[in-house]
């Protein structure tokens, strides 16, 4: 077979499949009304508009410019005056871009009066087919959803991972006394194009063309489903409680970008934003670029309520939710602005304005407080060309690496602008390393302490230096030098997020090397290699780092697991490797002071977790050594039994049939001879004449 088929002599009415065969495909979709379906018209891609004005038809093309309209396909209903009835029919090239074009314009303000009702054009059939007398549902029955912290319960304090590779999603339990991970849940063409954990990882979404969709619980289930067609970005808010879905969308010669926001228990779209692509983006004059998610972020949790923000022209709009609407009404006025970031920990805002008029106006930092909006400090900074902000996990610090040009413009110089967020009228510090121009490579806050880590220098083997925000020497706080690392080859920074360890990591250019130092210390703890590594993943204990080398190489792609101090566990290589993702932990329900005081007396309750280790090793090795001797004693089983078939007269009267009709003078313990003679034959196969030159 070639695997050539005839299709026209073939009668497909014919062809019997196998009954309840899903060809391998099974739908998560089960709540789908097949009637309903089949009741289609065939007009997908028309949907008709309602609300609109009465004015004149060369006024409305609103709709033209999300997806591609069919050439003649919009069509408006006009009086004899020529002045429109209110509502028109669009036809799209297809059934998915009019999906887009309804979700995207349904409830569009054009202005107080009108108010766009977009509807598909299918849909009214269903409308038409509703009885006229009412009957009330019957309730659905109450259906508990399974604990979707349930992995929180392992008794041995295991992590979860997931990872993506070729078709293929799986979650494992990251196993470190077996050495090896223990698949939790897989599945085939889970995603379209990726995976993303919620951020207390009660919740895995996946993204599909149609929407996004959340699963968890001990048989991971679907919790909840979000329609957006064509969505390329999500965003979960710190409270789990609203996802941000976005896309963008070419059409009518531009650009368009669409932006909802649900709300994860019920499923309810809460809010849309969309609009050409030139209000969603905002850049320093002289630069471009594209869109960059998140266009909305979010802030960090907060007892006042969850708040999230949007850079525009000359200001930034910070709404609250659940009511998603604009805070106290007003967008808050920064001129000029280019960039801002949230506190993780607190309803902070940071803000940067770049120098304005000619150089005449300097540039300008601010931080603001959510919801009086209240600046708290604020800082002008004169000579500027570039400024990037960082956030101390905890919330305790905020820094910017300010890049400030020379006199003649001709080459620039950097230092740190550092603020203590949370001590009295938020005291700032400036500092510059002893060669201001050097090129500072790197910067990271430990997450919960004091310290902070730079990578600095011109060469392939640059500096990393260590700094201190309490200095115990003096009577006041002030930002102190621990110690400088020289010539090392590393450009990432990576803290555990617990802190006191950090890995430093040459990635990219530098191929994969790793140095795990103990900040408290001051000292290596391990040097390692994983070529080619093009991620860093530190669990959510801070117990195990996780290396990968992702699809973006064709070779060697998977992952490493390694403990905290460099010992490699276990390696895993996988064909088309796209991510590795630690599952989140929910914050600790223990109080600080508790926490410290385990920390204090960890020998006294590490003696308990030692005893189940070694439990489990030797529960381990013990497993190993019943499955050996399994083996053996199977084996000795099948020896045996061919032992007794050997020695049985039932099998000696078969070899006495068999020889006796090969060898007719053979005699079974007789002396004579059987001589075997091995006789090559030769056998013509082919004769081919040729001419004689």
């Amino acid at each position: 077979m070639d695997g050539y088929v005839e299709w026209d002599k073939v009668d497909v009415a014919k062809i019997a499949l196998p009954p309840g065969d899903d060809m391998g495909v099974v739908s998560d979709d089960d709540d789908v009304n097949v009637e309903e379906v089949k009741m289609d018209s065939g007009f997908g891609s028309v949907v008709v508009v309602d609300n609109l004005p009465k004015v004149p038809k060369a006024k409305h093309e609103k709709l033209a410019t999300i997806g591609t309209v069919a050439e003649g396909g919009l069509h408006m209903p006009a009086d004899a005056d020529g002045v429109t009835k209110g509502f028109a029919f669009v036809e799209f090239l297809n059934s998915q871009e009019a999906d887009a074009a309804r979700q995207q314009t349904d409830g569009y303000k054009l202005d107080k009066a009108h108010v766009f009702k977009v509807s598909r054009f299918d849909d009214f059939a269903k409308y038409d087919a509703v009885p006229d007398q009412y009957e009330e549902p019957k309730p659905k029955p109450y259906v508990a959803r399974e604990n979707t912290q349930d992995y929180m319960l392992d008794a041995r304090g295991r992590d979860q991972y997931a990872i993506r590779f070729g078709d293929e999603t799986e979650i494992h339990w990251n196993d470190a006394q077996k050495k090896e991970p223990v698949e939790v849940y897989k599945r085939s063409f889970w995603t379209e194009s990726y995976v993303q954990w919620s951020p207390r990882g009660n919740f895995l979404a996946t993204v599909h063309r149609q929407g996004v969709a959340l699963w968890g619980g001990a048989s991971w289930q679907r919790y909840q489903k979000f329609s957006h067609n064509g969505v390329q970005f999500i965003e979960f808010s710190p409270c789990e409680r609203y996802l941000a879905s976005g896309s963008t969308h070419e059409g009518g010669g531009d650009t368009s970008v669409v932006v909802n926001f649900f709300d994860t228990r019920s499923g309810a779209k809460l809010r849309n934003f969309q609009g050409p692509i030139s209000d969603f983006v905002v850049h320093a004059a002289g630069s471009r670029g594209g869109l960059t998610w998140p266009v909305f972020k979010w802030a960090g949790p907060s007892p006042e309520g969850a708040f999230f923000a949007r850079m525009g022209n000359n200001a930034v709009s910070v709404y609250s939710a659940p009511d998603m609407s604009l805070l106290g009404k007003k967008s808050i006025k920064l001129e000029g602005v280019i960039d801002f970031c949230w506190s993780p920990a607190d309803p902070i805002l940071s803000v940067f304005q770049p120098e304005r008029g000619g150089g005449n106006e300097p540039a300008r930092v601010a931080l603001i407080s959510i919801p009086s909006k209240k600046e708290i400090r604020s800082k002008n900074l004169f000579s500027v060309s570039d400024v990037k902000m960082f956030w101390q996990q905890s919330g305790d610090y905020f820094a910017m690496k300010v890049d400030r040009h020379t006199k003649s413009k001709k080459s620039t110089y950097s230092g740190f602008e550092l603020f203590r967020v949370k001590e009295p009228d938020c005291p700032m510090e400036v500092l510059e390393l002893p060669d201001k121009n050097e090129k500072i490579v790197a910067f990271a806050w430990e997450p919960k302490g004091h310290r902070f880590a730079v990578i600095h220098g011109d060469g392939a083997r640059p500096n990393v230096s260590f700094y201190t925000m309490i200095d115990d020497a003096s009577a006041i706080n002030k930002v102190k030098l621990i110690g400088t690392l020289k010539n090392k080859t590393a450009n990432h920074l990576f803290w555990s997020p617990q802190g006191k360890t950090i890995v430093l990591a040459g990635l990219k250019t530098m191929n994969g090397q790793f140095e795990f130092f103990n900040v408290d210390e001051m000292e290596t703890m391990a040097s390692a290699e994983h070529f080619m590594a093009t991620d860093v993943e530190w669990d959510p204990t801070g117990r195990y780092v996780a290396t990968a080398v992702t699809s973006v190489h064709q070779m060697e792609n998977g992952f490493h697991v390694w403990t905290f101090n460099g010992r490699q566990l276990y390696k895993h290589g996988r064909e088309r490797f796209y991510q590795f993702l630690w599952r989140p932990r929910a914050p600790s329900l223990l109080p600080p002071e508790k926490e410290a005081e385990i920390a204090k007396n960890l020998k006294k309750y590490s003696k308990k977790f030692e005893e189940l280790d070694d439990s489990i090793r030797s529960e381990q090795d013990s497993h190993l050594a019943a499955e050996k001797r399994a083996v053996m004693d199977e084996w000795k089983r099948w020896k045996q039994a061919k032992t007794e078939m050997l020695e049985s007269e039932e099998h000696r009267a078969k070899i006495r049939k068999i020889m006796t009709a090969r060898y007719p003078n053979w005699r079974e313990g007789g002396g004579e001879d059987v001589v075997e003679t091995k006789v090559d034959m030769e056998e013509i196969i082919e004769v081919v004449e040729e001419p004689l030159r």
